[in-house]
């Protein structure tokens, strides 16, 4: 797999000159497919490898959070403009990594993750008594009327719109052959400043008419 063969979104995370982190660049390449002369042995010793340091890094993770000074833990969640992106992706990556790799394990996911932003907190307060509620639930998006949807949109009964039924319309129009990304975006942009010009007038005639009620 060549660089120009990865998606998008992995781009800088699969760039061959990208220094070391978890996996060596000799790593990336045996995942991505770049490098295939592998005997069996070789790949099994490589596979090993790889789970040895993944194991290792979480375990790194506890000395991080306690003793990584805040002024280095800021550099590295500031990423410069042109990575930001890919940054994000890989932190969003992390967390679905985390979530998959923990399922059947004997502590839940959402229990993990519970006890670890109420430590990060903990931290921020720098006090043991500061306690939050975390809550984490995963609903599986169900079907939708289609029919109902589209009615709801040339009603423009935008407020009647759930997010599941959002999420599933937005899903169905990506899948549909019809759907383009340029062409809607090239739609859209035309639109926003439109849009924006509406949201103004509607604030300003809101303020107007408050003052008018209250004067």
């Amino acid at each position: 797999m060549s660089q120009d063969d990865v998606p998008e979104s992995l781009r800088t995370a699969a760039d061959s000159d990208r220094p070391r982190g978890i996996l060596t660049p000799s790593d990336r390449d045996f995942l991505l497919g770049r490098k295939t002369d592998y005997t069996d042995h070789s790949k099994k010793q490589k596979r090993n490898r790889i789970r040895r340091r993944v194991r290792n890094a979480v375990l790194d993770f506890s000395i991080l959070f306690e003793y990584l000074e805040e002024r280095d833990r800021q550099t590295v969640f500031d990423p410069d403009d042109e990575d930001r992106d890919a940054y994000t992706q890989g932190i969003t990556d992390m967390l679905a990594f985390l979530h998959l790799g923990t399922m059947g394990y004997y502590t839940p996911f959402k229990d993990m993750l519970s006890e670890g932003v109420g430590k990060a907190e903990q931290q921020l307060a720098g006090s043991n008594y500061r306690m939050v509620n975390v809550e984490f639930n995963v609903e599986p998006v169900g079907q939708i009327d289609v029919d109902e949807v589209i009615d709801k949109l040339e009603n423009e009964e935008f407020a009647q719109l759930t997010d599941e039924e959002l999420r599933a319309f937005v899903r169905l129009l990506t899948m549909s052959e019809g759907f383009s990304p340029d062409a809607a975006r090239e739609n859209i942009q035309d639109r926003v400043d439109e849009f924006s010009q509406r949201l103004t007038e509607s604030a300003e005639t809101r303020e107007q008419t408050l003052e008018d009620l209250t004067n």
